[in-house]
């Protein structure tokens, strides 16, 4: 491997992907390490069975060569002529310096040393050669009545194709054994991840704001315990997110009775601003911008409360061109701001809802930008998007995230203290998520901040 290229990482893959190539490895070794054993065992016995049938054969013969021999005055050449060796083996002999031999492709050359030298000291040997014909078997017998050495030389064709038969089926059976190992693998490996996705499944729907999600019961030992933790975990989120909800719900509408109450009284003193005197005048200023500071972070408030706590309002379609318009006319906006396209702009989703956060994205350029520069609503493939641009000083590409959470507002906000309590933002994106899409900010075209809402458009 060259220097600078790293090889596949085991670990990168998935857990799926493991298991079944733990089975098809574990398969694949087993089934090698047993064709292997089989094999050799198998060659082994059939080598030894063939060796012993063909030097009983070869003694036979042997015992017939020296029968007639033994008749006086019979030559080795012509008793060689009238054998007929069995198995169609071959027969050479040696009569002290003189070769003799059955058969024309066979003779002395055939014979090696290291038998002639095993049958000089033993009365009977056999070795195993390889020639380009194949192998074969040699057997070799002393006669000291005839003085007389005897080789039988047989082949072992018909051995050797048994033997690549026997490799070719056991190397099959490997490959088969393999496959079948990659199938339980891969059924094995399902059964073992199905959990984990159910496990995933339903925590994405908690996610998506589904508190009711909760895993089936099952009846498998190893994982009633965390199916139950984790039931009891969503239970306890579940009970925490709603108090919290319900407590943020109830602190909010108590503050609506006193607020209410001082923005009357408020309005009476305002009523009759020419009779106080210039510091009563600027201190009604402060009182007036500071109630409707509040009045605006209380329905906020009040606002994401809905959203953490309430369940998802049956959606209805809701043409965002004509929702976007409806704001900019109730807002006292002009018209023109508005850029549309004629294809579908409709959505499926809460109007009440999709009103406030396209409110809350003009409030926001005009708190930080001095208005809108632009409004357009188009139609990108599966998802109607809703565009506020503004010209002017943007946003920090560090805080583009930021500015969506909750209480969060950016330096130049907080350097000149500009109404707002960081709510607006973070309500878009909450309103976007539980529609099924997104909000996020981006460099304008006039050099100021672009804002996005998008949202999936309504199938037919």
């Amino acid at each position: 491997m060259r220097p600078g290229i790293r090889g596949p990482d085991l670990r990168r893959k998935g857990l799926r992907a493991r298991i079944v190539l733990g089975y098809a490895a574990g398969t694949l070794i087993v089934s090698i390490v047993l064709v292997s054993v089989t094999f050799l065992l198998a060659r082994s016995y059939l080598l030894d069975q063939r060796e012993a049938s063909l030097t009983r054969q070869a003694f036979a013969d042997a015992n017939v060569l020296d029968s007639r021999l033994a008749t006086a005055g019979t030559e080795a050449g012509d008793v060689l002529e009238e054998l007929v060796p069995s198995g169609g083996a071959d027969v050479v002999l040696r009569s002290g310096d003189s070769w003799y031999s059955s058969s024309l492709d066979i003779g002395a050359r055939d014979v090696p040393d290291e038998l002639r030298d095993l049958v000089a000291d033993e009365p009977a040997a056999s070795v195993v050669v390889e020639t380009a014909d194949g192998p074969r078997l040699i057997v070799g017998l002393a006669l000291p009545s005839a003085d007389v050495e005897f080789y039988e030389v047989a082949p072992l064709t018909e051995l050797r194709q048994v033997l690549s038969t026997l490799a070719a089926v056991l190397g099959a059976g490997a490959l088969v054994a393999t496959a079948a190992g990659t199938a339980f693998g891969v059924w094995a490996s399902r059964r073992a991840v199905q959990p984990l996705e159910q496990v995933a499944g339903a925590a994405t729907r908690i996610a998506g704001g589904e508190l009711t999600a909760r895993l089936a019961a099952t009846d498998d030992p190893d994982l009633v315990g965390i199916v139950a933790s984790f039931n009891s975990m969503v239970d306890a989120l579940s009970a925490r997110i709603e108090r919290d909800t319900r407590f943020v719900g109830d602190v909010s509408h108590e503050l609506r009775s006193p607020l209410t109450t001082l923005v009357t009284s408020v309005e009476v003193l305002g009523g009759r601003r020419e009779e106080l005197s210039p510091r009563g005048r600027e201190a009604l200023r402060l009182v007036e911008g500071e109630l409707d500071r509040f009045r605006r972070t209380l329905d906020d408030l009040l606002q994401l409360a809905r959203l953490d706590g309430a369940a998802a309002a049956d959606a209805q379609p809701v043409c965002m061109a004509a929702l976007v318009r409806q704001v900019l006319a109730d807002s006292g906006r002009p018209a023109d701001l508005l850029r549309t396209t004629e294809a579908d702009t409709t959505v499926r989703g809460d109007k009440t809802s999709l009103e406030r956060a396209v409110t809350n994205l003009l409030d926001n350029a005009d708190r930080h930008a001095e208005g809108a520069s632009a409004v357009a609503v188009e139609r990108r493939e599966a998802a109607v998007v809703v565009i506020v641009d503004d010209a002017g000083p943007g946003v920090s590409t560090a805080d583009r995230e930021r500015i969506f959470e909750r209480f969060a507002r950016g330096p130049r906000a907080a350097r000149r203290s500009l109404p707002g309590a960081g709510l607006g933002l973070a309500i878009v994106a909450e309103t976007a998520a539980r529609h099924g899409g997104a909000a996020w900010c981006s460099d304008g075209p006039d050099g100021g901040a672009r804002f996005t809402l998008s949202v999936p458009a309504a199938t037919p």
